[in-house]
């Protein structure tokens, strides 16, 4: 695993292997640093182990470094308990069911312990052997062992041995131990719950809908026994079908052998052999008919339980709801929509009736227009109405109005060469 890209700094890795000073006060900036520093290198060493519990014994085996282990350990695993981010595998185990101490499980068999948690707060050294469960990845263990089941074929079932569930998680949990954290973690949020029968571990999951697990009960423990008879039942009878197959097998063998008389005796074990399945059979298929019966009642049951609290919900919706209040709510709406169209017949009338007054108006308007036009108006001068033709003639009304006009004034122009060269040399220094 790559620790960190500060491993193989050796001023940088020096300083981190040093042990803690005392006060943190001295200098709290470093402190903090280095805590931070080992805090997140424990927890990521754990989940890339596929762990979820650490000792300080291993911590020093897997952070040394040139023959060195860091001595600052102990107090990362003080702080990290007083920080509600490590606490002890008997303690935890302990503080969901003390039932669990009795399953015989390598770790949760728990010694006396010498060392109390009030000596996290303290001083006193830490055990290299004593076992810590890191809450962090206690819980995503147990998220995780939860989503494996629910999308396993063992999520119509509520109830499963241990065994089953060990084989059913063996690609989350690396061993038993962390098994059995992550159902202690699951105990703990109530989705799980955990029960010895006839000397068997077994494990009842929260099934979908459910806000918490329920109590084992008699049903449930009839339940499993059915199921396990099942899966018995199911063994012997393929078992019994390989028997059948094979004495089929050994009897042709002996009869192309000439072997007549022992083929003959094959069959016949063949015959007795697949009776006994037969018979097998017919138990398992009973067997199988009343878990679908049981498995449809608990459907029945979950239908029934959502209609009554349907009708909790309707009643408690309709609950000041009659049948006169609704008819008078209608009578009422009614009413109203017949004022309102009156009302709107009313508008209507109205704006028609200001329509014929405003064409009274524009009649007095124009006769008003007329009155007070000018009795005579002065006679305004003829306008032309002859063209210029296309050769630059005019017609004869046009030259009589031309030569009313006065002549227009002409002067020659006398200009001599001299002069314009003159003025145009004045022109030029000008510029």
């Amino acid at each position: 695993m790559d620790l960190t890209p500060e491993w193989d700094d050796d001023e940088r890795m020096e300083y981190m292997f040093s042990d803690f000073k005392e006060n943190r006060d001295v200098n709290s900036t470093d402190w903090d640093s280095k805590m931070d520093f080992w805090t997140v290198l424990v927890v990521k060493n754990c989940r890339h182990r596929g762990t979820v519990c650490v000792s300080l014994q291993e911590l020093n085996k897997t952070f040394k470094r040139k023959e060195k282990s860091p001595l600052g350990l102990p107090t990362v695993i003080q702080s990290m308990a007083r920080c509600g981010k490590v606490m002890r595998e008997s303690e935890f185990a302990a503080n969901v069911d003390c039932g669990w101490l009795s399953w015989g499980v390598g770790l949760l068999l728990v010694k006396p312990l010498k060392w109390t948690f009030s000596t996290l707060l303290g001083g006193s050294r830490v055990p290299l052997e004593e076992s810590f469960v890191v809450i962090e990845l206690v819980k995503e263990k147990a998220a995780e062992l939860l989503r494996v089941y629910r999308s396993s074929e063992f999520a119509s079932s509520s109830i499963l041995s241990f065994q089953e569930l060990c084989t059913l998680s063996s690609d989350v949990c690396v061993d038993e131990s962390t098994l059995c954290m992550a159902l202690l973690q699951l105990q703990r949020d109530k989705q799980v719950t955990v029960f010895l029968h006839e000397g068997e571990k077994i494990v009842k999951f929260c099934q979908p809908g459910q806000d918490r697990v329920s109590p084992v009960s008699d049903v449930d423990i009839g339940i499993y026994q059915l199921q396990r008879s099942e899966k018995l039942l199911g063994e012997r009878v393929e078992k019994l079908g390989l028997q059948a197959d094979k004495f089929k097998e050994e009897a042709r063998m002996l009869l192309t052998e000439g072997k007549k008389s022992k083929a003959l005796r094959c069959l016949r074990g063949r015959k007795r052999v697949e009776m006994r399945a037969n018979n097998l059979f017919a138990k398992l298929e009973s067997i199988r008919a009343i878990l679908d019966r049981i498995s449809q009642s608990q459907t029945d049951k979950m239908v029934m339980q959502a209609y009554q609290a349907g009708v909790a919900a309707l009643r408690l919706s309709l609950n000041d709801v009659t049948v006169e209040r609704a008819e008078n709510l209608v009578d009422q709406i009614q009413e109203l929509c017949d004022t309102h169209d009156e009302v709107n017949q009313t508008l209507s009338s109205g704006v028609t009736g200001a329509d014929e007054d405003m064409d009274e108006l524009e009649e007095e308007l124009k006769s008003l227009l007329d009155e007070s036009k000018p009795d005579s108006i002065p006679d305004l001068p003829e306008v032309p109405t002859s063209i210029l033709r296309p050769s630059g003639e005019l017609s004869v009304t046009g030259d009589k109005l031309l030569s009313s006009q006065p002549a227009v004034p002409y002067t020659p122009v006398n200009i001599s060469t001299q002069q314009l060269d003159e003025e145009l040399n004045m022109l030029t220094l000008t510029d």
